[in-house]
């Protein structure tokens, strides 16, 4: 698999063929992108992502096998971004597959979920009339 952190532009297709096999008739891909707007509706110029590797590499590989085990057997790929980026860039790319998709769809779901809750990913986001923050993860809404 895939577990990657990374300062250049996401490939996708590099994503997708690290999980990707004949014996996987479902394939999944969750890519998140920098947006015009922040979560309290501001507009932004971009974001700024910094991490400690170490940890972050070690917490995406345990998630991608709890996502596996959890919802059986899924090949897991994950890819984020760090540095700037500007609006329309990729921040971060998942690519599940599975013999089926059910299984692909609930653990791609789990591994952002799981990505956003656990991993040391500090997110900074830059707004147009100069100012910048720190930013907590975006969790699902129940």
């Amino acid at each position: 698999m895939l577990y990657e952190l990374t300062d250049l532009p996401i490939d996708l297709d590099a994503v997708v063929r690290a999980v990707r096999s004949d014996a996987m008739g479902g394939l999944v891909t969750f890519v998140g992108y920098v947006r015009e707007r922040s979560d309290d509706d501001r507009p932004v110029t971009g974001l700024s992502y910094e991490a400690h590797r170490e940890l972050a590499l070690v917490e995406l590989r345990t998630i991608g096998t709890e996502a596996s085990e959890k919802f059986g057997p899924a090949r897991v790929a994950i890819v984020h971004r760090l540095g700037a980026l500007t609006l329309g860039e990729a921040a971060v790319a998942i690519a599940v597959a599975s013999a089926h998709r059910a299984t692909a769809f609930d653990a791609c779901e789990y591994t952002i979920d799981e990505l956003k809750k656990r991993v040391a990913i500090f997110k900074k986001e830059h707004y147009v009339d100069g100012d910048a923050a720190w930013r907590e993860n975006a969790l699902p809404q129940p």
